[in-house]
């Protein structure tokens, strides 16, 4: 039951992308390009997605527990560290150079598969080397 709710939940997640253009790249590095031809819309795509969000966890946080785990997965850390800012702008220099992050990227690999495709290799790689990363530096800590 699980996987078929999650399942559903990501098919209309990619369908709203798809359906919100964040699927183009250009459309995305568009949205970046505040200094040149500047296209706001997205901006209505986080501030919904921010709404939907907002209404959702005030719904579902007054439940004991999610419908299909033991507790809810809610990080607790607030600190703001080197790891979240150099990751941060390492995450949005990518996404701007590309036009591509990585929920829209699973999209364009049935749309644009030879982008999508090298995008989800560096990705991966980025994923195993900031891992590593990480934990050489709280060995040497």
């Amino acid at each position: 039951m699980r996987f078929i709710f999650a399942s559903i939940s990501g098919l209309i997640f990619g369908f709203g992308l798809a359906l919100a253009g964040m699927l183009n790249p250009s459309k995305v590095q568009g949205f970046l390009n505040i200094f040149g031809v500047w296209d706001p819309s997205l901006a209505f795509v986080m501030g919904g997605g921010i709404i939907v969000n907002a209404i959702g966890y005030y719904f579902v946080l007054k439940r004991d527990k999610p419908l299909f785990a033991e507790k809810f997965a809610i990080p607790t850390t607030k600190n703001i560290d080197k790891n979240l800012l150099i990751g941060s702008a390492i995450f949005g220099i990518g996404w701007g150079l590309a036009g591509l992050c990585p929920g829209p990227v699973i999209g364009n690999v049935l749309l644009q598969p030879q982008d999508a495709l090298i995008f989800l290799i560096v990705m991966i790689f980025g994923l195993f080397l900031g891992r590593r990363v990480r934990i050489e530096s709280t060995d040497t800590e």
